[in-house]
């Protein structure tokens, strides 16, 4: 009876230290890394709560919303839609028509080009790539002036490419993109065995029944991939599109909210918040809609 009852502690404090010695193999294997990953969590989404914060602060001011969510209001919201000077829907549409007009086109083009490098071999086409890759060094920043001359040469002649003219943006767009997406989309390309269209040439299949039955489908998560990035460069952008866009009816949400913060002495920091919130909506919707073809796309690759 002594015996065991003696013997209890020894047992606890054993587990005691075995539970202490896994608890540590756990942390030196891979519990650091849960740590780590919570970390980076709450560093990414303290910017997020704070303009969210900062949306439904009444004060306008960045300061005062240093509390979070101490103050709730949705004034800022309402302010957004009734200020007839600056049209916040006009803003949301054209940025959504601008969007998703310069991504679809995007991947379009990006995908006719990548195909003609990957699948086919003709004169230059070495000094093509290479001409792409060199060109995309270069930032599209350094051509506004550039862009804003030709613009306005081009809206003498042909009114619709001109200067205030949300088609002339698209283009600019395109004209930027298509380098890089080209680029991108043909290190994808290759990896489609070469075998695929070789057989359906057997079958009398062209380029085109090719790439529009066969290679488009099996590329579908690069397609994915490269049109949320269109949409988001192109929805974020300010620079080009404040140099374009001159109307306040045909600005884009970036060019339209800077102007409640561009005034030095009437900035209202919580209304711009509040369209930042709004503004973030439609690439999350896009991102959440093509995060299941890129999964889905990846996989059926993987099973065939």
């Amino acid at each position: 009876m002594s015996t065991e009852i003696t013997g209890r502690p020894v047992a606890r404090a054993s587990k005691g230290r075995a539970g202490r010695q896994g608890l540590g193999k756990w942390f030196a294997a891979t519990g650091w890394r849960h740590l780590i990953g919570v970390a980076l969590c709450i560093y990414a989404a303290f910017p997020l709560l704070y303009v969210l914060s900062a949306s439904l602060n009444p004060n306008g001011t960045l300061l005062s919303s240093n509390g979070f969510f101490s103050t709730i209001g949705f004034n800022s919201y309402v302010e957004l839609f009734q200020n007839q000077q600056r049209p916040f829907g006009a803003w949301f549409i054209n940025t959504l028509v601008i969007g998703l007009t310069t991504a679809a086109a995007s991947v379009f083009l990006g995908a006719l080009a990548a195909y003609s490098f990957s699948r086919m071999r003709f004169t230059g086409r070495r000094v093509g790539l290479v001409s792409l890759l060199i060109v995309q060094i270069f930032p599209q920043l350094l051509a506004v002036v550039a862009i804003f001359i030709l613009l306005t040469s081009l809206g003498d002649v042909f009114p619709v490419l001109g200067i205030d003219n949300q088609i002339a943006l698209i283009m600019v767009y395109l004209g930027g993109a298509l380098g890089v997406n080209t680029y991108l989309m043909y290190g994808f390309f290759n990896t489609v065995p070469v075998e695929i269209d070789e057989a359906a040439k057997i079958d009398g299949a062209g380029h085109a029944r090719i790439f529009f039955t066969m290679i488009l489908r099996l590329v579908a998560p690069i397609l994915a991939v490269v049109g949320l990035l269109s949409f988001i460069s192109s929805t974020s952008d300010f620079v080009i599109a404040s140099v374009i866009l001159v109307s306040p009816e045909n600005q884009t949400l970036a060019v339209g909210l800077y102007s409640y913060v561009s005034e030095e002495f009437t900035s209202n920091w919580s209304v711009f918040a509040a369209g930042a919130v709004l503004a973030a909506i439609p690439v999350m919707a896009l991102f959440l809609f093509l995060q299941k073809y890129i999964v889905g796309g990846l996989t059926a690759g993987a099973g065939k």
